[in-house]
């Protein structure tokens, strides 16, 4: 986005510009106030369009919420639904994040970009369709990355590869690419006009680094007690092994089962 904003200015920023050519200050305020509230309001309301929670009901006729850990997120789709779910989840995450992210450009430029994305992916974690219980929001983060700096997503992209084939821990990778963040967006700024980054991109960049570790408070934990589950590069697990992974909280009873690895249900 950040290349696709030089090279078009004229199609991004609209309600600032009309903001900017109203002398009557108040007037020009309440055009932009109301601009941040339509960008953050729309992208939340297309951030809470949980993917994996709307694949796992209509496709497979189950809540993915009642499987695995429990999560509707995307690894938890692949380690429950296999390679299906999870790329119909994949694809309906990234796409309400673009739609989010082009009507936070376009309305307000690259701060709405950056505003769009992260209301996007807060409503991804806490969605009010399904009482405030969403993913982590690692995918809706690193598609707000792509589309507006892919040089940055490639950096960290990169380091999540690199952590999880020397660890095979989604959750770790995760949590050392969203630290890694900030970091990036200070050396790529630098490196392109030899300051910092803006005040505005250094600020969400913190926040979505530090909202995407404190989705994993329980998964570092495990890690820690030994008790996360890797990722299996080979094969999706079988029903046995998903339940041995299962990591619920509060949850004494693992008779149920995912319903994509075991089609028929097993009485009890």
């Amino acid at each position: 986005m950040v290349y696709l904003y030089n090279l078009v200015p004229a199609m991004f920023g609209l309600m600032v510009k009309w903001a900017s050519s109203i002398e009557n200050a108040v007037l020009s305020n309440t055009v932009l106030i109301s601009a941040w509230v339509i960008c953050a309001v729309a992208a939340y309301l297309l951030g809470s369009l949980n993917s994996a929670i709307i694949v796992s009901k209509y496709k497979f006729g189950q809540d993915i919420r009642n499987y695995g850990s429990g999560n509707a997120g995307l690894t938890n789709m692949h380690r429950v639904y296999g390679k299906d779910g999870a790329i119909y989840t994949l694809f309906g995450d990234i796409a309400k994040q673009v739609v989010s992210i082009l009507i936070g450009v376009i309305l307000l430029g690259q701060t709405g970009a950056y505003l769009a994305g992260v209301f996007c992916m807060i409503g991804h974690i806490f969605p009010i369709y399904y009482k405030f219980k969403g993913g982590k929001g690692v995918l809706t983060a690193a598609t707000m990355i792509l589309i507006i700096d892919p040089m940055i997503f490639a950096v960290l992209f990169c380091i999540f590869a690199l952590v999880l084939l020397i660890t095979r821990y989604v959750s770790l990778s995760s949590i050392i690419a969203a630290l890694m963040y900030p970091a990036s967006l200070e050396i790529a700024s630098v490196a392109r006009t030899g300051h910092g980054p803006q005040f505005f991109e250094l600020f969400f960049a913190l926040f979505v680094g530090l909202l995407v570790i404190y989705m994993h408070r329980s998964n570092i934990f495990r890690i820690f007690n030994n008790q996360e589950s890797k990722f299996s590069f080979r094969k999706k697990p079988e029903a046995q092994e998903v339940l041995d992974m299962e990591d619920k909280e509060n949850d004494a009873d693992n008779s149920y089962y995912p319903p994509a690895t075991d089609r028929k249900k097993k009485k009890k």
